[in-house]
Formats: C-alpha cells, structure tokens, sequence
C-alpha cells in the first residue's frame, strides 16, 4: 500500500499514527495492497479555499476527501485483470480537528484518526447524505477505529 502523507499544514502531528490508521482502514476493507492514497494537512485558510471552492461551503472543515478513480476500486488481490487504484486524496486540517476533539473530549490524534478513516470511507464510495446510508458509513467507521486501538496500531 502506498500512502503519502504532506504536512503543510504549519501543526505538528503523529503522522505515524495517521499513516497507521489509514492502512488499516484500507486493509480491514478489502483494497488491493498496491493501491495509492495521499494524504495532505493543511491550515485553516487553504482548508476554508478547498472547502468553498468544491463543497461550496463556508469557512474550514476538518476532513475532504478526493477521489480519482470512483466506483473502480481494487478490493484485493483476487479479482484479476484489475490494476491497483489511486484510491485519491484526503484533506485534514488539524486546527478544526483540535478544536472538535477540544469540544468532544477526547486528544487530537483521536480526531484526527477518526477522520483519516472517515475520508478513507468517503474514497471508497461511502457516504452519509440518506439516513441509512449514515448508519452505515458511521457504523463501520466505529468498527474500523475499534479494531485499530484493539489492534495497538496507534
């Protein structure tokens, strides 16, 4: 598995920690160990840019997710014929994700874990706009975090 990981974002994090959550979400899930991820920190400005310019939403927030090669994802090594996928990019932005963790009580390197997985999701073709598709989607992100602390992956 190939997972890039930039920090431009000016916040020291673990980025251990984030690639370690990312391969195990991709793992747990099935993707083809060759397939290719990226993942990209950034400040609050440049997230409040991404976020206007391609969710038409206002201000920063804290996880946007990219994908490139939507609806012909790789799911493991057995489906011959298929050439690993460039899953695409995740978007974080630690200031947003300290300030929730702030508010939800929990460390930053928690948030930010959660919404590693959660943009993994979001690449993979999960969604959360239709109520069953939330339970879903929030549901096996839960399982995913579960299983990596279980696993002492952090």
């Amino acid at each position: 598995m190939s997972i890039e990981i930039a920090n431009e974002s000016g916040v020291e994090v673990d980025s251990d920690a984030i690639l370690a959550v990312a391969r195990h979400a991709l793992d747990e899930m099935g993707v083809n160990p060759l397939a290719e991820l990226s993942i990209l920190l950034v400040d609050t400005d440049y997230m409040a840019e991404l976020n206007h310019r391609w969710m038409d939403g206002e201000g920063p927030t804290d996880v946007l997710a990219f994908p490139m090669d939507e609806g012909n994802v790789d799911h493991g090594p057995g489906e011959s014929g298929n050439e690993p996928a460039l899953l695409g990019d995740i978007v974080l932005c630690p200031q947003v994700a300290s300030k929730q963790a702030a508010d939800a009580g929990h460390a930053t390197g928690d948030e930010l874990a959660l919404l590693t997985v959660h943009g993994t999701l979001h690449l993979l073709g999960y969604d959360h706009a239709e109520p069953d598709e939330e339970r879903e989607m929030f549901g096996l992100q839960a399982r995913l975090l579960e299983s990596w602390r279980a696993a002492g992956k952090q």
